[in-house]
């Protein structure tokens, strides 16, 4: 590991930060066993990106803004962008990313995006905060998108983890349609049992799975009876699971804002999920994790 990147620890768990996308590398417990992907390039080398100003592909990697277009990549640039390290200590630490020249010749706002990591005990705090410093209406959606281990390194087999959602999930979901990256018009009916789902390699064969008639704000991640992730997302109205068939995650991904419906052709304001932040305002986004050990 690069030592750019930024550790943090508590006496359970530690973090690695990569400033490149302010993004999550690693999580491990005490004994040093990892939490997250082990970003096997034969899948996927991701680990936790930010996905900001935009969530999802836009229709032809372009939204429109005021009659004109811009090029836009999927989940947007902040993955992609060098954040500055502003704070750090033993077990937090504090990452910024500004609007600059680049910026703004394909998302014209002047933003800010703050990207904080706490660690309290079993818990990794995560909190995003973006504020709009411009004198104009500002269009952002926000996203998380991190890959945990699938199987968690306490024992089971990959067919014994679960999903176990705070509250039943019957409604139905939605998939990516025949656009690449693009969410279909109809929905799918729900996988879940009740509060439960048990994932499939195979159910990932179409890409994503999405709830945007999501009750929870909170899901258990892991095999019934051993230490498992608990993960709160209590900002975020959305969520998706997402792997490459046969890699070991499950991303786990909250999200505020979506990809395009297939044929979309409006503006960015009639884009699923658009959020509008006024001048001088700022609006946060929290996700924790937390390794919950099941009673003796």
């Amino acid at each position: 590991m690069s030592d750019a990147f930024i550790s943090i620890a508590s006496p359970i768990l530690s973090a690695a930060i990569n400033p490149l996308g302010a993004e999550l590398w690693s999580l491990r417990d005490a004994q040093g066993r990892d939490l997250m992907t082990d970003a096997d390039p034969r899948w996927w080398t991701g680990h936790a990106p930010l996905l900001f100003p935009f969530v999802g592909r836009s229709r032809g990697d372009v939204y429109r803004l005021d009659g004109q277009d811009y090029p836009m990549p999927q989940h947007g640039f902040a993955r992609r962008s060098a954040f500055a390290v502003m704070d750090q200590s033993d077990d937090n630490a504090l990452f910024r990313l500004e609007a600059d020249d680049a910026s703004r010749a394909i998302y014209p706002f002047d933003f800010r995006l703050d990207m904080a990591f706490a660690l309290t005990d079993a818990t990794l705090h995560m909190t995003a905060t973006v504020s709009n410093r411009g004198d104009t209406v500002m269009p952002f959606a926000f996203g998380y998108h991190p890959a945990f281990a699938w199987p968690l390194p306490y024992g089971g087999s990959v067919e014994e983890h679960r999903i176990v959602f705070e509250r039943p999930e019957p409604a139905p979901i939605r998939k990516v349609g025949d656009e690449p990256g693009l969410i279909a018009r109809d929905s799918a009916p729900s996988p879940v049992a009740g509060d439960s789902l048990a994932p499939t390699h195979d159910m990932f064969a179409g890409d994503a799975l999405i709830w945007d008639d999501l009750a929870s704000r909170s899901l258990l991640w892991g095999v019934p009876g051993q230490p498992r992730l608990r993960i709160d997302f209590p900002d975020t109205p959305w969520l998706g699971l997402w792997q490459k068939p046969g890699a070991h995650y499950l991303c786990v991904e909250p999200w505020a804002g979506m990809a395009d419906l297939v044929g979309f052709e409006g503006d960015v304001w009639a884009k699923q999920g658009i959020m509008a932040l006024p001048p001088g305002d700022a609006r946060s986004f929290r996700m924790d994790v937390r390794v919950v050990i099941p009673p003796q």
